[in-house]
């Protein structure tokens, strides 16, 4: 083993998120000294997905069919679209049980610093979705960060130009906490769409 191969191993383990170049190098000795049918194995499904998983034609998710499983769900609402930044928040909220509609993933959010505008995010591909299902509800879950609030600034616009509702999920106090430990910009938020 050489020590290029071992630099390559990190570098390409420090592309994950939260992963510096002290983790990445604990993960490749970890896996080379005690797991290397686990590194076999990493690696092969890496390759797997890289070359087998794209996305779903309809909603944009990853799939490995054109369509994925939900958009192929006849039994979920069609009156309702939600429309999501990443597979992982698709995931979340699928996890509450409490969704059944459909979705749209966009990829990501409007940064301008990142160069990611509305081109980007294929918006025209929403439009395109709307226009086929016909929802009579748009929620916007994008992230409570900047990027996210201009991404929902710029998707009810569009809404608007449809005349379709669009509505946007609930900021607020987490469930059991208690309201001296929550930072003021929750709080300032929770009593503007107080209920």
């Amino acid at each position: 083993m050489s020590a290029q191969s071992l630099d390559r191993l990190c570098q390409a383990l420090c592309h994950l998120p939260g992963v510096g170049k002290k983790s990445a190098q604990r993960m490749a000795f970890h896996l080379l000294q005690h797991h290397r049918h686990g590194a076999r194995e990493l690696a092969q499904a890496l390759l797997d997905a890289v070359n087998h998983i794209g996305h779903c034609q309809r909603c944009n998710t990853f799939c490995e069919q054109p369509e994925c499983s939900i958009c192929l769900d006849t039994s979920r609402d069609a009156s309702m679209l939600c429309v999501v930044e990443s597979p992982a928040d698709m995931a979340a909220l699928e996890r509450t049980r409490n969704y059944r509609g459909y979705y749209y993933v966009l990829m990501g959010c409007i940064s301008p610093i990142d160069g990611v505008g509305p081109t980007e995010l294929k918006l025209k591909q929403l439009l395109l979705q709307i226009d086929r299902q016909q929802p009579r509800e748009v929620i916007i879950a994008t992230n409570f960060t900047a990027e996210g609030d201009a991404t929902a600034q710029v998707l009810m616009r569009m809404l608007e130009s449809k005349s379709i509702k669009g509505s946007r999920l609930a900021r607020g106090v987490p469930v059991g906490s208690e309201l001296e430990y929550v930072d003021l910009s929750t709080i300032a938020h929770a009593l503007a769409a107080r209920m």
